[in-house]
């Protein structure tokens, strides 16, 4: 199963994520979507599951995390911010799960802790603190997960 991980999108959706969403099974935003047309046109390739970031309007209604369960493992999904400075090592102190996924920082990140995939796609949106755009794709398979970011 391909899993597209997108976040910090701040209203932008450039034309380059969509083409490398292609062809997932569903897509996770980790929060600062910008708007529910984000949302929207990201539903135009797979189902979407996003969440709350720090500049999102709450009268959006995302939730401020989600867990779910693909292919027998377990995945949470949030922005980050609610730890303040997040790491991988506090997130996954924080959260049980076999996977989480994250954003706010807006730094891509690929990491195991304690057993633990902990995934940050970077940011997809307008470009901030000298960072390139990226996105990442999970790959869930036989109980395993990996991922990969993507530059834009």
């Amino acid at each position: 199963m391909r899993v597209g991980l997108i976040s910090d999108t701040h209203g932008l959706l450039r034309p380059e994520a969509l083409l490398t969403l292609e062809g997932v099974h569903t897509i996770l935003h980790a929060g600062d979507v910008g708007g529910l047309a984000i949302i929207r046109e990201l539903e135009q390739f797979a189902p979407v599951h996003a969440v709350r970031g720090n500049v999102d309007d709450p009268a959006l209604g995302l939730p401020a995390s989600v867990q779910l369960t693909f292919e027998g493992l377990r995945l949470h999904v949030s922005h980050g911010h609610e730890l303040g400075n997040p790491t991988p090592g506090r997130l996954a102190a924080r959260y049980q799960a076999d996977v989480i996924i994250y954003g706010h920082t807006h730094k891509p990140l690929v990491e195991h802790v304690a057993g633990t995939l902990v995934v940050n796609p970077g940011a997809a949106g307008p470009r901030r603190f000298n960072l390139g755009p990226t996105v990442a794709i999970l790959t869930l398979t036989d109980g395993r997960a990996t991922a990969d970011i993507v530059k834009l």
